[in-house]
């Protein structure tokens, strides 16, 4: 199994749930987090003054899938949040070892 954690655009977030069902993805968590990446955020003018957004407001999805599910999940993910400009984001593929369903106990790939 693998946990597969998307960084994405705030306004690619329904985009990306349809493809993500589409492909039978339906277990996903979403945060609303800040951060930057390699362009260090934005600079802004405002009434004559520059100032710099370094933390910018972007959507986290987590889900974690079997690992046959991983090429069509992340695909789905980078065809549906891509808008070709700085800043659409990453995706983060890591190992699951194991997963529990709380309310039946079931585990592994049973549990997703």
């Amino acid at each position: 199994m693998k946990e597969i954690t998307a960084i994405i655009r705030s306004e690619r977030l329904d985009a990306v749930k349809t493809a993500l069902e589409k492909v039978g993805c339906k277990g996903i968590t979403i945060a609303e987090v800040k951060g930057r990446g390699e362009q260090l955020g934005i600079e802004e003018n405002y009434r004559g003054t520059s100032y710099r957004i370094d933390l910018l407001p972007k959507i986290k999805i987590t889900s974690v899938v079997s690992d046959d599910a991983v090429d069509s999940v992340s695909t789905a993910i980078t065809e549906a949040a891509r808008t070709g400009n700085i800043g659409d984001g990453k995706i983060f593929i890591k190992n699951v070892e194991d997963v529990i369903r709380i309310r039946t106990g079931e585990r592994g790939d049973d549990a997703v």
